[in-house]
């Protein structure tokens, strides 16, 4: 029997994340939280997840998978490699893509929650923001979802609250949920590993600051 009280959200301390696990928090009666150790390029991350899954009283798990660093390197897991600062004109993922990331995470995920007869399994990617990653698509997530349930023959749901609202709907969502402070100065998203609002400069922080100012700016308007 499903157990539809509970919830596994894939947790990297960063902005989307985080404000799915504050999503999970007000849906679910437990939340279990799981993070991934692939030797990332800046393992600051986890201590940020292991400190919000503290303040938030959710049971926190990281995996090891350092498997997935050796079979794709990538700029977020080699310092010898620099991220790029804007999207390739090819088409083809940024550098700063890792193949395979969300698949395989998903997976370790749904294994994790099929041993306690969770269904629910959260993820914070996004169509509306993806970056060029196609793993954050939503036919990727559909496809992903039937794959698991007929290989584990279990009712899994993969349930994806940002995949339709960009960066400056992500942080009203955030607010509304009682976690804007902690969203702004508390996650890593930072691709040069720089907590909180990050270094500005790389896309992640380019992205996150544009969806921000738009936030601010469409709140000071309303109450205005």
């Amino acid at each position: 029997m499903r157990n539809k009280d509970e919830a596994v959200v894939i947790f990297s301390g960063g902005q989307d994340s985080t404000t799915c696990l504050l999503w999970a928090k007000k849906n679910y009666k437990k939340v279990y939280a799981i993070s991934f150790d692939y030797n990332q390029r800046h393992k600051k991350e986890l201590d940020c997840a292991k400190e919000i899954c503290k303040e938030l009283n959710v049971e926190h798990h990281i995996l090891d998978m350092d498997l997935l660093n050796q079979l794709a390197p990538n700029s977020l897991t080699r310092t010898d490699i620099k991220v790029d600062t804007s999207a390739p004109t090819d088409g083809t993922p940024p550098n700063s893509f890792v193949d395979g990331r969300n698949m395989v995470f998903i997976l370790f995920a749904a294994i994790f929650a099929k041993q306690r007869k969770v269904s629910d399994i959260i993820t914070g990617v996004s169509q509306s923001d993806f970056s060029g990653y196609p793993d954050c698509r939503d036919v990727f997530i559909k496809s992903m979802n039937v794959t698991l349930n007929l290989a584990m023959e279990f009712e899994f749901n993969i349930i994806t609250p940002l995949m339709w609202i960009d960066k400056e709907e992500t942080w009203e969502l955030a607010d509304k949920l009682g976690g804007f402070e902690l969203v702004r100065n508390k996650t890593l998203t930072c691709y040069n590993g720089i907590e909180g609002d990050g270094c500005g400069n790389c896309p992640a922080c380019k992205l996150r600051k544009r969806g921000l100012e738009a936030y601010l700016e469409k709140k000071t308007s309303v109450h205005n």
